[in-house]
């Protein structure tokens, strides 16, 4: 019996952390026995927003082997390159034809660019959702797990696909928003203001390659208050994300422990960061040392990278051939 195909993909740019890690690696993991599962790491994409390349290939080493230490098995999964399949670049082409200014200036993300980059408002950020959407029908994917900000884009590309099949004949089909667990993990960052991010606010955020001396650090400086004032009181959000991240990585009873302080108004923070630290040292190592070894070893990733480009560029002829016959440009 045929698996469901299920496309997802991660920018090489900045440092993968933990909200990276529960938020999307840790189900691609799980996925990967259940499905037949596309994972790309999407260059073009960072090239949007990061033009300069001096450090592209490194960042694309580096999340090789940290998609391989959480445990991506080649094998199991397609890994690749986006940029190592042209195919996506055709029908990205052929997309743009069918997509329209005005839908491409309202999507969100274009807006945020935008006000984040206004120096830098190029053709490649305001059609982002179309080769988003390449990434995705080349495949003929019909899972993209994703979350909440990305559920306007999995609309565009079911769009894009709608309307090929419209003007031309049936090609694709409707890929839909996909959660893995219906509880998505949200790790929020260590000072309250926000998620976990790539870029911004690093010493609140917890990265898959910090020293066990600077998780300790992170930790340490995570944002408390001066404790509950009556029993059985509502955390604030930046308590709740401490909670949140010991359930992640203590053991019940240790999480239960400093509950219990919590609604008996005796909790002391220090005491609770102090364990939470060696707790997130003892799941982070292991992972950060294998992803050094991995990405040290030149040799074995682009092993895994040219396993991959040729499975993913195998499906994505077996596409576009498909919509080369659709759309008429057949000539031999």
């Amino acid at each position: 019996m045929n698996k469901e195909k299920v496309l997802s993909g991660i920018r090489p740019t900045g440092f993968v952390h933990l909200g990276n890690y529960f938020g999307a690696m840790r189900n691609w993991v799980l996925m990967q026995d259940e499905y037949d599962c596309f994972f790309c790491v999407v260059d073009w994409h960072s090239l949007t927003t990061h033009p300069d390349t001096k450090e592209l290939k490194a960042n694309v080493y580096r999340l090789m082997g940290e998609l391989l230490a959480v445990g991506l098995d080649p094998e199991k999964c397609v890994l690749y390159v986006q940029s190592d399949v042209p195919e996506i670049a055709e029908l990205y082409l052929y997309l743009n034809m069918l997509s329209y200014k005005g839908e491409l200036e309202k999507t969100a993300t274009f807006k945020d660019k935008v006000r984040q980059h206004p120096e830098n408002v190029n053709a490649g950020l305001l059609t982002y959702p179309v080769l988003q959407a390449a990434d995705i029908l080349i495949h003929r994917a019909v899972k993209v797990p994703v979350g909440k900000d990305q559920e306007q884009h999995i609309e565009m590309t079911r769009n894009f696909g709608d309307r090929f099949n419209k003007r031309y004949s049936e090609v694709f089909p409707m890929p839909q928003a996909f959660s893995y667990d219906k509880s998505l993990v949200k790790i929020m960052s260590l000072d309250g203001t926000g998620k976990m991010s790539k870029s911004a606010n690093q010493m609140a955020t917890l990265y898959l390659a910090d020293d066990d001396d600077l998780i300790r650090n992170k930790i340490k400086k995570a944002k408390t208050d001066s404790g509950p004032t009556e029993p059985n009181a509502v955390k604030p959000d930046f308590i709740e994300n401490l909670f949140g991240l010991m359930k992640l990585v203590s053991t019940p009873d240790t999480t239960t422990r400093f509950e219990a302080d919590f609604n008996n108004c005796v909790i002391r923070y220090g005491d609770m960061k102090k364990q939470l630290a060696e707790d997130m040292v003892n799941f982070m190592a292991p992972i950060r040392e294998k992803a050094k070894a991995f990405a040290a070893d030149r040799e074995l990733i682009k092993k895994v990278i040219g396993i991959g480009r040729d499975k993913a560029r195998a499906s994505a002829d077996a596409t576009l051939q498909l919509v080369r016959k659709a759309v008429g440009v057949d000539y031999i």
